[in-house]
């Protein structure tokens, strides 16, 4: 699967949106990529899911015992992982403001992770979710995700596997173009404005 098919994706979805919107990182974008729409499709979840796995793989990653994500945006992503490299697939989420597991979930000491995430921008939210596997006692031995949308600039303190790299502009809110801050703006994603 190259870059165009992966968008083609996107767009067959109703999931590449252009507008002005608030990202869970803070920051303002006029371009939006909605995994849950992708994902609300099983098969082409799995089109897109058996792609990274297969670039995973390509690249010598592997094997894990287990694959982790953060919740929200990753849970039906990091299942589907899971399913296709055939381990199981836990998910962290926030509590008190840190993440943790929860629902009995658990990771073996020394366990190989593979942290899975739909959608990179800053990279916060992985290296977050990668710090709380360490606390578990796993081994984040390699992240992964759909779409990195920070040109391969996030940093997640070890190799990121994207099934597409788009360079896609944020700005700050105290920053943006007069462009973007003449459209009304919304947030997509789980948190909701504020």
């Amino acid at each position: 699967m190259n870059d165009e098919d992966v968008i083609q994706e996107f767009r067959a979805a109703g999931a590449l949106l252009t507008g002005h919107f608030v990202l869970t990182s803070g920051l303002h974008s006029s371009t939006y990529l909605q995994c849950a729409r992708v994902m609300m499709d099983a098969r082409r979840g799995e089109r897109l899911c058996a792609a990274l796995a297969a670039k995973l793989r390509g690249r010598g990653a592997g094997p894990f015992d287990i694959v982790a994500s953060p919740a929200m945006g990753g849970v039906v992503v990091g299942y589907e992982m899971g399913r296709q490299l055939g381990v199981p697939a836990i998910f962290f989420e926030r509590a008190d403001g840190r993440f943790q597991l929860r629902r009995g979930f658990s990771i073996e000491a020394g366990a190989r992770v593979l942290m899975v995430e739909d959608v990179v921008t800053t990279g916060l939210s992985s290296r977050e979710c990668i710090a709380a596997i360490a606390e578990e006692g796993g081994v984040a031995a390699a992240a992964a995700c759909l779409v990195d949308r920070s040109g391969g600039k996030a940093d997640l303190g070890l190799p990121l596997t994207a099934l597409i790299t788009l360079d896609i502009r944020n700005y700050s809110a105290d920053d943006l173009p007069p462009e973007l801050a003449a459209i009304p703006v919304i947030k997509p994603g789980s948190r909701g404005l504020k």
